[in-house]
């Protein structure tokens, strides 16, 4: 009660208490002409115990602390929300970037009746509306199945890439009955094919034939929803030798210099780094994304095998779309 009478944050952030320079429970009753301290705790994560309701008197301490334990049940909820959409869209192979931004999120919200995004994440979390039903709806405002399968088919990924030309992406493909001419050909950014992938075609809408490795999650879910749209196609002579943009992941025990090994790597085999993040968690493991080009399959291979020889690295992976 003394601590909620001083501010919130000093009630909240409470562990402990002196009273006229001895320690005492925090349920001890004061005095009149006592010397009170506070001991309290420099964690963020601190809070209030459910059990001081069992014994705090005023009026503004009781409801401090309810309104604390309000505030993070709704913050578990929010999380808990946008974690079953997240798995609810995963499970439909769907691209969460797409549906997932703030501005799609928002309009379900209005239409559900709930005025901010954080409202809808926390219905969905407290199980109020269930999150296929939102999921359905951030569908439709897509433009229904049509407009989802075109998304899968352009193989939306997370964050900026850049384009390839496309003449070098039309010149190494051939789709079956057709002259290069005839129709427009694309490389699916999803999972980056490359000379070597099996690969299979989707035949869009008015943008020509998107071409995935046929392993792709999005290619997948595309020849269950529309498999009459699928046409056979290979790689030709004219796109030996020319670039084609792969993503991998490398996870490593973090130690200094990692990072400059890893790119020594990519560099004595040649190839053409676009981008790079290194990242390290609390168990002092790092994870790096590489975006970089190269010709073939065999040259990524090996440069996975020369990646994972490197001291510290675990694993090597080509990563998109599930790779």
């Amino acid at each position: 009660d003394f601590a909620y009478a001083v501010h919130s944050e000093v009630g909240h952030r409470t562990v402990g208490a002196k009273v006229n320079g001895r320690l005492v429970s925090l349920d001890t009753r004061l005095e009149s002409g006592e010397t009170v301290e506070v001991v309290t705790s420099k964690s963020d994560k601190s809070g209030p115990s459910r059990d001081w309701l069992a014994f705090v008197a005023s009026p503004r301490a009781r409801s401090k602390i309810k309104a604390w334990f309000s505030k993070e049940r709704r913050e578990e909820a929010v999380e808990a929300g946008k974690e079953a959409l997240a798995r609810a869209m995963r499970k439909q192979n769907l691209p969460l970037q797409r549906l997932m931004n703030h501005e799609s999120i928002l309009s379900v919200a209005t239409s559900f009746g709930y005025p901010d995004v954080s409202g809808l994440y926390a219905a969905v979390g407290e199980g109020h509306i269930s999150a296929q039903n939102v999921v359905s709806k951030l569908v439709d405002n897509l433009g229904g199945g049509d407009g989802t399968e075109e998304t899968l088919s352009e193989g939306v990924t997370p964050g900026s890439q850049k384009p390839r030309s496309e003449a070098s992406g039309d010149a190494a493909i051939t789709v079956a009955g057709l002259s290069p001419n005839e129709i427009w050909v694309k490389l699916a950014k999803c999972c980056t094919p490359v000379p070597g992938d099996d690969i299979v075609g989707f035949i869009t809408r008015g943008q020509g034939v998107s071409v995935h490795r046929s392993t792709c999650a999005n290619a997948v879910r595309l020849g269950q929803l529309q498999p009459e749209r699928f046409v056979d196609v290979s790689w030709n002579e004219k796109g030996l030798g020319a670039p084609f943009r792969v993503q991998i992941e490398v996870r490593a025990l973090d130690r200094g210099g990692l990072l400059s090994d890893l790119t020594r790597v990519l560099s004595d085999y040649r190839v053409n780094i676009l981008a790079a993040a290194l990242k390290t968690d609390g168990d002092q493991v790092a994870s790096g994304n590489f975006s970089f080009e190269l010709a073939d399959l065999g040259h990524l291979n090996a440069v996975l095998s020369a990646l994972r020889r490197v001291d510290g690295v675990f694993e090597a992976v080509r990563i998109g779309a599930d790779s």
